[in-house]
């Protein structure tokens, strides 16, 4: 939702950084919507300045490090998370999505340090 029409305490937390769960899908999908809203709005000149700075593959390595880095970071937090899910009995679902999230953010890691790799072994060949 909207900073405009969330409440008080909502935005405050927001402010801070701290997280509240919702109990139905209707808030879920709304959050999950704002942020994707969100994401595409803030990326609309990441193509632009992608074309205008990155002029050769050298240029595109420290992006795609950095991105990698980010990733693996939240991946194993994502880990954390499952370690926990496990430890706590959760539903055997989340665990399951929580499994799969974490198996596809370290086939992304792999994936982004071949990128990296592309980047010297294109510069190498020159």
């Amino acid at each position: 939702m909207p900073l405009a029409r969330r409440s008080l305490m909502e935005a405050a937390a927001a402010r801070f950084g701290w997280r509240r769960a919702y109990g139905d899908t209707t808030h879920v999908d709304a959050l999950l919507t704002e942020q994707t809203e969100t994401a595409y709005a803030e990326a609309t000149d990441h193509a632009a300045q992608a074309t205008e700075k990155n002029t050769d593959a050298l240029h595109v390595q420290p992006c795609v490090l950095d991105v990698r880095g980010r990733i693996l970071a939240d991946v194993l937090y994502l880990e954390g998370l499952l370690a926990g899910a496990r430890d706590r009995g959760l539903p055997l679902a989340l665990i399951e999505r929580l499994e799969d999230a974490v198996d596809h953010g370290h086939e992304l890691t792999v994936i982004l340090a071949d990128t990296v790799r592309t980047t010297t072994a294109h510069t190498a060949d020159r």
